[in-house]
């Protein structure tokens, strides 16, 4: 398959998986708290990856182990408690929305830390879609109620991703992208995720109840599909796209949060609509004749 055509199934594919993930995140919450899914959901995520991991130690990027860490930290671990903690307070359907800044964080990044080019239509689509972020900010959730704190921690855990994903293409591209995925759940993370979960005091509560078997459900549902597999699938998107292009998969994700949103009883207000719509316009602008940022 040529790498125009697999980039683009890719996407598709990524922007369904990741885009049901706050959804998943939603139906966990009401099972854990925040810090629990979080840790949950890495800590799934390298046990299945650990075999991956064992038959290949001998790969381990040694000299690139800096990188590595900032790449795993920023992509794959805080964000795991930063959405969670958010969507005690704010909609999945809104979290999917945020996430869609993705793109304008990777520009900034690439630009800032690793002089990647900015043309001038990407700075103005960067503001048109800035401009839908404050109107999200502003629009109200259930009741009305203007929720900054929650808005800050989801641009938060974005900007992050888009730290992981900058630092991953300029930096570990030699690596494969499924074990790049093993080393960085069941090597980097796994311990600082039982660490996680020991201090929320999940291992000494814990009990085989039906109400626990069902958040692990869920939990796992959301490590095997949104986390260790869509890892793959990014890693590997990166290698055959731009950062840039890459990001974009934020750009589908929000239609399919706010689908599985509706579907759930969620509702958004008409200047979350407006916002919404503010923010993909941007993204398309930013997107139109360009082909990504490059060195």
């Amino acid at each position: 398959m040529n790498a125009d055509k697999e980039k683009w199934i890719l996407l598709i594919i990524l922007s369904i998986i990741w885009g049901s993930s706050f959804i998943l995140i939603k139906k966990s919450l009401e099972h854990f708290n925040p810090f629990q899914v979080g840790a949950l959901r890495v800590l799934i995520a390298g046990i299945i990856l650990l075999p991956i991991a064992i038959s290949k130690y001998k790969l381990f990027p040694k000299k690139q182990i800096k990188w590595l860490l900032l790449a795993a930290f920023t992509g794959n671990f805080i964000p795991m408690f930063l959405f969670p903690i958010a969507e005690t307070e704010v909609s999945s359907s809104i979290a999917g929305i945020i996430n869609s800044m993705m793109p304008i964080f990777v520009i900034i990044v690439g630009a800032l830390v690793w002089k990647f080019e900015t043309t001038k239509k990407q700075i103005i689509g960067t503001l048109i879609s800035f401009t839908g972020v404050c109107l999200l900010a502003f629009g109200g959730g259930e009741g009305g109620e203007f929720k900054l704190i929650p808005i800050l921690l989801l641009l938060l855990a974005t900007l992050c991703y888009a730290i992981s994903t900058t630092t991953v293409k300029s930096k570990l591209m030699d690596v494969s992208s499924t074990i790049l995925s093993a080393f960085v759940f069941s090597f980097v993370l796994f311990l600082p995720s039982i660490i996680a979960l020991a201090f929320t005091g999940f291992f000494s509560e814990f009990t085989f109840s039906k109400d626990n078997m069902t958040g692990l459900m869920f939990v796992g549902l959301l490590s095997v599909f949104g986390t260790g597999l869509a890892m793959m699938m990014n890693y590997r998107l990166l290698k055959v796209s731009s950062p840039l292009f890459a990001s974009t998969v934020t750009l589908l994700m929000p239609i399919v949060a706010i689908v599985w949103g509706i579907l759930d009883g969620e509702k958004l207000t008409v200047l979350q609509f407006i916002g919404t719509a503010v923010i993909i316009g941007g993204l398309i602008f930013l997107r139109a004749k360009s082909n990504g940022i490059k060195k």
